[in-house]
């Protein structure tokens, strides 16, 4: 993606192709996404539909210095399970057919990692790998203010599927990463304020370079919202 590419000149993809090209990306290069492109992308985002349209999500997108010590210091967490502390519970057990596509997802994971399934070490460098974002130069934290709880967070879902699409539009991969909500407090810093961010997700993201067409000039000149915060 070129530089300081602004959305009435980028050409984008179908929606068909974008649902096809949408994946969960688990490697990434160091180079940033140009600021103006990201703005764009969350400007977009905030289209997604909302009960009432409470808009009940805030985003923190951390990238530079801040990615790095917020990495160093969920690394660190990660490594002590007796920090683990998530605002929603994580101990549900999933059962039938959820529990099968769990199972294969895995599978296919480790196996394209090549970490057998009784390698517990290689395992656990796997699960680390989520806490230094998969090397991504930016981290988006979509966080719900309390007291908002499972009726709000249906919006934060809407909003995360929006979000991904938007990136995938734009030549952006990213992975939505439970893992991150693990340990809320280190991420809660992030925005200085007490949040839910259980009930979504955080994504890395980065760019990659699809084929394009030329985009619907209705949806050019998307403004980046105040519910979106960069920090670095």
């Amino acid at each position: 993606m070129k530089k300081n590419a602004s959305l009435s000149v980028l050409e984008t993809l179908s929606f068909d192709e974008v649902l096809f090209r949408r994946r969960s990306v688990r490697g990434y290069l160091a180079d940033e996404v140009p600021a103006d492109v990201l703005r764009d992308v969350f400007g977009l985002a905030q289209r997604a539909p909302s009960n009432c349209n409470v808009q009940p999500w805030i985003v923190h997108v951390v990238s530079g210095d801040a990615r790095h010590d917020l990495r160093d210091k969920l690394l660190a967490a990660a490594r002590c399970p007796e920090k683990l502390n998530p605002d929603w519970p994580v101990d549900i057990r999933f059962e039938g057919v959820f529990r099968e596509h769990q199972f294969d997802a895995a599978a296919q994971l480790y196996g394209a990692l090549g970490v057998e399934r009784q390698d517990m070490a290689g395992r656990n460098d796997a699960y680390l790998r989520n806490f230094a974002f998969f090397d991504a130069p930016h981290v988006a934290f979509i966080f719900m203010p309390l007291p908002f709880d499972v009726r709000q967070a249906t919006d934060c879902g809407m909003y995360a599927q929006t979000l991904m699409l938007a990136m995938v539009s734009r030549g952006i991969d990213s992975c939505a990463q439970g893992a991150l909500t693990l340990y809320p407090a280190w991420c809660a810093n992030t925005s200085a304020s007490r949040r839910r961010i259980g009930c979504c997700w955080a994504f890395p993201l980065a760019t990659k370079t699809p084929a394009r067409r030329p985009m619907p000039p209705a949806w050019a000149g998307a403004r980046c919202p105040s519910a979106v915060q960069f920090h670095r």
